[in-house]
């Protein structure tokens, strides 16, 4: 792999008329051509200028969560928002023409039924009356951003950040945990009125879109967007009550376990980080060594991943520090154009700087790995397809963890196994979440959180907010980004952490056959929807019945 430095890169801003005009060529050869390889020129062609256009976007959505106050990049933010929409129509034009027209068959033949099957989903859930909404949508979610960027938390004589808040709610001593959520929900409290109607705006914009295209709900284009093929929302229901069958009575006995581990009588919220008395286990070094570390255990798992970091790395293409302005969270965005994924997350100093980094990379991996695909739609599986080659990753790398934690090794792999275990059931509920709300657009903001305290009592019996006002009354999951700015995504991780949970089993009896069978899949990107990804990986499908089950008893016995 060979990259040019990132610092010298500069997609250039589309200009619509240009790419209209190259659209126009194309839809014109492709008429034209007398041939299926004349017709396959043509689609190499556009997919070429799918990668160049997917560049330029990435490209400024990145330089605006890299540092949010910066008025030049939130100005082209702003222009790329009012231009992505026409984009897509253009996009979804030639696809469209892919799908009616005479020679379908033939490009089937050529590159599968899947391609066919994502652009069905593309063009039913797109329409030219949708620009408007959609450069809508992309404002507000971007106001959410910048809002959530802009928290300056005054703690300990620090001026945090809500990334730099976390260490401190991790906290071994309890009063400064107490004390530091105070500080948290002080922030979001502050800012109710906005994170409100933020949230009321994209309800009822998201619906509008949905009537616009003559569906019953946003549930139903929200599945489109998000090109679910093989799998619907009955699916995913029974797979919310699996979880509430199989795994949410052994959370809440593992959060007893917690309460007695800590000396406590009952867990409140602002335990639940604090895993052990010992306190979390932590990296033991600074950015610089974190990487050097990462390096070593890359180079130790072998295959394609040690020097695919070294260039990673090399090139400049990871922003690992937390910063002032710097847009919260962690993700893998891609430069097709350019042949390389970038990791972007926020170090504070916590064990979870050890998973988001392995969760990023393990999806820049594949996405490199998968950059010789014929098409820009095959780069990327699906996102619940995605997000097994993310948390798979930071299954397969639990040998190399004492490069980070040394002694303090297995504690973090029991902790990040049980916090598997305990994710799953908020996951499932962030998702129900939605699924209520849209059955109930025009509720109020206290409807909506009533919604929330419901579900916390179905899948997290166990919490206890205490006096802690702002998450007590229900608004929690404002603190959950993929809300307002990516609807109906989450429960792909809690399918993904199923299929990555198959991967840590397999590990545990064969390390190198679990990472073989992993780097093998890599490649194949989204050449087939979720459940047969997964079925040529060799684990079982989420949906199936008793997955769960085995899962969480392997789960068990390992941790007992």
């Amino acid at each position: 792999m060979s990259l040019p430095a990132f610092a010298t890169l500069a997609p250039a801003e589309p200009v619509l008329e240009d790419v209209r005009a190259r659209f126009s060529e194309l839809e014109a050869r492709f008429d034209a051509a007398g041939s299926a390889e004349e017709r396959g020129q043509v689609i190499a062609d556009w997919d070429a200028l799918s990668r160049e256009m997917s560049t330029a976007i990435s490209w400024v959505r990145l330089r605006f969560r890299q540092d949010t106050r910066d008025a030049e990049v939130k100005a082209a933010r702003d222009r790329m928002d009012e231009l992505a929409p026409k984009l897509q129509e253009l996009e979804v034009g030639f696809k469209r023409k892919l799908l009616e027209g005479p020679h379908r068959a033939e490009l089937e033949g050529r590159f599968g039924p899947q391609a066919f099957a994502l652009w069905d989903c593309d063009r039913r859930s797109f329409d030219p009356a949708l620009k408007d909404d959609l450069t809508q949508e992309s404002k507000l979610t971007a106001d959410y951003t910048e809002l959530l960027a802009s928290a300056a938390i005054e703690f300990q004589g620090e001026t945090l950040n809500l990334s730099g808040i976390t260490p401190f709610c991790q906290d071994a001593d309890r009063e400064v945990r107490h004390a530091a959520e105070h500080a948290r929900w002080g922030f979001f409290a502050a800012h109710q009125a906005q994170l409100d109607t933020l949230y009321d705006q994209l309800v009822k914009l998201r619906q509008g879109m949905a009537r616009k295209l003559g569906l019953g709900s946003y549930t139903e284009l929200a599945y489109l967007r998000r090109q679910r093929i093989d799998y619907g929302p009955g699916d995913v229901a029974r797979f919310r009550e699996e979880v509430a069958t199989h795994v949410v009575p052994m959370a809440h006995e593992l959060r007893r376990q917690q309460a007695r581990r800590l000396g406590l009588e009952s867990l409140a919220y602002w335990d639940e980080a604090l895993l052990d008395p010992a306190g979390n286990p932590k990296p033991q070094g600074d950015h610089d060594w974190m990487l050097q570390r990462a390096q070593a255990m890359f180079d130790a798992v072998g295959g394609g991943l040690s020097p695919f970091f070294r260039d990673l790395a090399g090139g400049g293409y990871l922003d690992l520090e937390t910063r002032e302005g710097k847009a919260g969270g962690g993700f893998c965005t891609s430069f097709p154009s350019v042949g390389s994924p970038f990791v972007f997350a926020n170090f504070n100093g916590t064990e979870g700087d050890v998973k988001v980094f392995t969760h990023e990379i393990g999806h820049a991996y594949q996405n490199f790995k998968s950059m010789g695909q014929p098409l820009l739609d095959y780069t990327w599986p699906t996102i619940e397809g995605a997000e097994v080659f993310s948390m798979g990753l930071e299954f397969l790398t639990w040998p190399q963890m004492e490069q980070f934690f040394g002694d303090d090794a297995e504690r973090y792999r029991r902790g990040h196994l049980t916090e598997s275990l305990l994710f799953l059931p908020y996951g499932v509920a962030v998702d129900h979440f939605q699924h209520e709300v849209f059955a109930r657009p025009d509720a109020s903001p206290a409807e909506r959180n009533a919604i929330w305290q419901e579900l916390e009592r179905l899948y997290l019996p166990w919490r206890d907010y205490g006096d802690l006002g702002y998450p007590a009354r229900g608004a929690f999951w404002q603190r959950q980004r993929h809300i307002y700015c990516y609807p109906f995504y989450y429960i792909d991780y809690t399918l993904a952490l199923t299929c990555a949970l198959q991967f840590w089993v397999l590990a545990r009896k064969d390390p190198q056959g679990a990472m073989a069978r992993y780097e093998a899949l890599c490649p194949t990107g989204g050449q087939r929807p979720f459940q047969a990804m997964i079925r040529e990986a060799g684990l079982s499908s989420p949906f199936e019945p008793g997955c769960l089950r085995e899962v969480v008893e392997q789960a068990r016995a390992y941790l007992d």
